[in-house]
C-alpha cells in the first residue's frame, strides 16, 4: 500500500502543480494562510510549513506584510519574441522507433515553420542533466519535447525541468513521463499493451508465461502491471521465478548473459517481452541454444518496429501508434505555444500483430 502523504505535502504539491500548468503564473500573489487552512483542514504550522518548502524550491517568494508571490523569471520577462525552435530530447538517435517519431514531429513542426534542435540522451540521467542546462543557459529555444531518461528510477533532474517551465518553455513528455511533474505527455498506453500482450498467449492456451521487463524506465513497470492484471483475471498463479528484471546495461549484456534468462524461462512455454529489442535478443538466445521458436517457446513483443518483421522468427507484437503519438505530440505543443489550454495527456491504444511467433497450444508439429 502506497504511503499516504504528509498534509504540507499535499499543499505542496497542489501549489506547485497551479504554478506548473499555468494556473499560477510568475509575479501572482497565492492563497493566503487563512484560505489554505479552510482549503486542507490544517493548521497554520502546516500551511507554513508547506508555504517554506515552496521557499526552498524557489517556486515562491514571501514578502513581510504583503504576502506569498509566484517567484518571477527575468528570463520569461526578458524574452519578447519567439526563437521559433523546439528542442527534441530523446534517449537514442538513429534507430529502432525513434527515427520515426522526430520524421513525423518535424514534418507538422515545420509546416508551423518551427526548426527542430535534437539531443540524444542515451538513456543517461548526466546527459540529460548537460543538455537541459544548456537549454537553459543559451535561451534559444521556446519549447521542449523530451523523452524521459530513466523514468522508473528517481530522476535528479526534475529542477531543471521545473525551471525550464518557470521562464515560460513548455515541456511535452513523450512514451512516458514523470510522476513527480505535472506536465503533458503523449505515450501508448503501456498497461494496456503489457494486458494485451499477456491476454494473446493465454487465448493460445499458455498457462505458464515468463517475462523479460524493462527496470529503469517506466514503461516497463507498467507492462509488467498489465501482464500481472492478465494472469490474475485469468486465475494464473503468479510465479516471481518466471519474471526477469534488465536495465539499460543489462539490456546491452542481454545476449552474453543468456543462461540467465533461459533458467527463468525453463517451465514456460511463452514470454512477453519489454519490447521487440528484447524479443529479438531472445529469439537469438534462443536459436544459439537449439530452442525451437515457436514450438517450445511463444514470444510476443511490444512495439511493432521493423525489427519484429525483419526476425528471424518474425515476431507477433503490440503495434506502438509511431506516427499518432509523435502527431499529438507536436500539436499539443503548438497549442501550448499559442496559449491555448491543453488539459490532459494522451495515451494511446493500438492492435496486435500476429506473425509466426506465438502457436497456439496442441497445434504445432
Amino acid at each position: 500500500m502506497a504511503e499516504q502523504k504528509a498534509k504540507y505535502e499535499e499543499i505542496v504539491d497542489w501549489i506547485t502543480e497551479k504554478i506548473e500548468n499555468g494556473e499560477l503564473s510568475d509575479g501572482d500573489k497565492i492563497y493566503s494562510e487563512n484560505k489554505l487552512v479552510s482549503i486542507f483542514q490544517v493548521s497554520r504550522q502546516t500551511v507554513r510549513h508547506a508555504i517554506s518548502v515552496l521557499i526552498d524550491k524557489g517556486l515562491v517568494v514571501s514578502i513581510r506584510g504583503s504576502g506569498t508571490y509566484v517567484k518571477g523569471s527575468r528570463r520569461s520577462i526578458s524574452r519578447k519574441q519567439k526563437t521559433m525552435r523546439i528542442a527534441i530530447m530523446m534517449t537514442y538517435v538513429d534507430e529502432y522507433i525513434f527515427t520515426g517519431i522526430i520524421n513525423e514531429i518535424e514534418r507538422i513542426l515545420s509546416k508551423a515553420e518551427y526548426t527542430l534542435q535534437i539531443a540524444f540522451t542515451h538513456n543517461a540521467v548526466e546527459r540529460e542533466r548537460n543538455i537541459l542546462k544548456n537549454f537553459l543557459r543559451e535561451d534559444v529555444i521556446d519549447g521542449v519535447i523530451a523523452e524521459t531518461t530513466k523514468s522508473g528510477l528517481p530522476n535528479p533532474n526534475l529542477d531543471l525541468y521545473r525551471e525550464l517551465k518557470r521562464g515560460g518553455v513548455p515541456v511535452v513528455f513523450i512514451n512516458s513521463a514523470y510522476p513527480e511533474l505535472s506536465a503533458l505527455h503523449v505515450s501508448m498506453d503501456d498497461f494496456w499493451a503489457g494486458k494485451t500482450a499477456t491476454e494473446h498467449l493465454l487465448e493460445c492456451g499458455h498457462r505458464k508465461i515468463g517475462g523479460i521487463f524493462k527496470l529503469d524506465d517506466g514503461q516497463g513497470h507498467k507492462r509488467y502491471a498489465g501482464y500481472m492484471s492478465a494472469l490474475m483475471e485469468h486465475d494464473i498463479k503468479i510465479k516471481s521465478e518466471y519474471i526477469s528484471w534488465i536495465d539499460t546495461m543489462d539490456f546491452h549484456e542481454m545476449e552474453e548473459d543468456g543462461d540467465f534468462y533461459l533458467r527463468r524461462l525453463k517451465d514456460c512455454t511463452a514470454c512477453v517481452c519489454y519490447n521487440d529489442e528484447v524479443a529479438v535478443k531472445l529469439v537469438n538466445i534462443c536459436k544459439i541454444n537449439g530452442i525451437s521458436i515457436p514450438g517450445e517457446l511463444s514470444i510476443v513483443g511490444i512495439d511493432n518496429s521493423d525489427l519484429a518483421g525483419y526476425c528471424d522468427v518474425p515476431l507477433t507484437s503490440v503495434n506502438n501508434p509511431v506516427n499518432e503519438l509523435a502527431e499529438n505530440a507536436a500539436r499539443i505543443m503548438l497549442s501550448l505555444l499559442n496559449s491555448e489550454k491543453v488539459s490532459e495527456s494522451v495515451e494511446l491504444k493500438s492492435k496486435l500483430i500476429v506473425r509466426n511467433s506465438t502457436r497456439i497450444i496442441g497445434d504445432y508439429t
